[in-house]
């Protein structure tokens, strides 16, 4: 198993997607169809000082690149940790080159190579962080105190007929309820008559298949149609259709297949893997700190109490 407690250029916190990157075109230039801004008029990236680490300078240049990876509520926060972030990099490339590692270059799934500092980086900690192995207890214990979270979903086998508005005043409102209330009093329980109502009436491309929602997961429908489908009994159609932003649904549950504990042997592997992970990084934090505290660090003060947290 390959961890990393320190990235080549985000030492701690993984390259994160910018929410306009989710956005139309138009509205990431700043406004809704105006031009982009001129990038020469963007403020420059803050910068607060030298900082060397044991006389090797940590170029501005490089720290200002960093900051992008260290989302901080202020300009200063932000620099303070990339700062401490490259600092701690270069601790551990300087402790490498000390030890003589020339490690092999390795590959991700992807077929990405690691660059020679990251693999230098990754060999020094796993020769000089040594975690302790999660034991037999340990495991046992994290599972009963987490038991909810080896447990199976609970899933319910469900089907719906939805009945558009054809406009958005709530007159169409009013009579797309009453199409569906119309509906609801013409079904009893049976099955084969819901799944025929669904295909001649309902408005969602699950009309092909008699209203059929499948299997689903509490929490994968809109709140309104699941908390009815909780209130449904087995076998039956609800009485009353249900308001979504969709429409109106009339909504039928055939089971409700309770979700079940699965036993510790099943999951121990897992638990062991986490906890094994958990371990290596507190130790290469560890580790880490120790260099901080015997390094001669300018520009930057490194608290190795929080390394865990950069």
């Amino acid at each position: 198993m390959t961890h990393t407690i320190i990235d080549a250029r985000a030492p701690a916190h993984p390259r994160q997607t910018h929410p306009a990157a989710s956005m139309p075109d138009a509205c990431r230039s700043g406004g809704c169809g105006s031009s982009s801004p001129d990038p020469r008029l963007r403020p420059a990236p803050p910068s607060f000082g030298i900082v060397v680490v044991n006389g090797t300078e940590i170029e501005p240049e490089a720290i200002a690149q960093e900051i992008q990876h260290h989302p901080a509520p202020d300009g200063e926060t932000a620099w303070k940790q990339a700062a401490t972030a490259l600092a701690l990099r270069e601790l551990l490339l300087q402790e490498a080159r000390r030890l003589n590692l020339e490690p092999d270059v390795e590959q991700d799934e992807s077929g990405r190579s690691e660059s020679r500092e990251d693999a230098a980086i990754r060999v020094l900690l796993a020769r000089c962080a040594e975690p302790a192995k999660a034991g037999e207890q340990e495991c046992r214990r994290y599972y009963e105190s987490r038991i909810d979270r080896f447990r199976t979903p609970d899933l319910f086998e469900a089907a719906h007929i939805l009945i558009e508005p054809e406009g958005r005043d709530e007159a169409a409102w009013a009579d797309a309820e009453a199409e569906a209330s119309a509906i609801v009093s013409e079904l009893g329980d049976d099955p084969e008559d819901f799944a025929e109502a669904a295909r001649a009436f309902s408005k969602c491309p699950t009309a092909h298949q008699g209203g059929s929602l499948g299997q689903v997961r509490r929490g994968e429908l809109v709140p309104a149609v699941q908390d009815a489908l909780e209130r449904l009994a087995e076998g039956t159609t609800a009485r009353k259709p249900v308001r979504s932003r969709f429409g109106w649904h009339i909504l039928r549950l055939q089971r409700k297949i309770e979700g079940r504990t699965l036993p510790f042997e099943i999951v121990r592997p897992k638990i062991v893997d986490m906890l094994d992970a958990r371990a290596w990084t507190i130790a290469s934090a560890r580790y880490a700190a120790e260099l901080a505290r015997k390094a001669d660090i300018e520009g930057i003060l490194i608290d190795p109490n929080s390394i865990g947290m950069i």
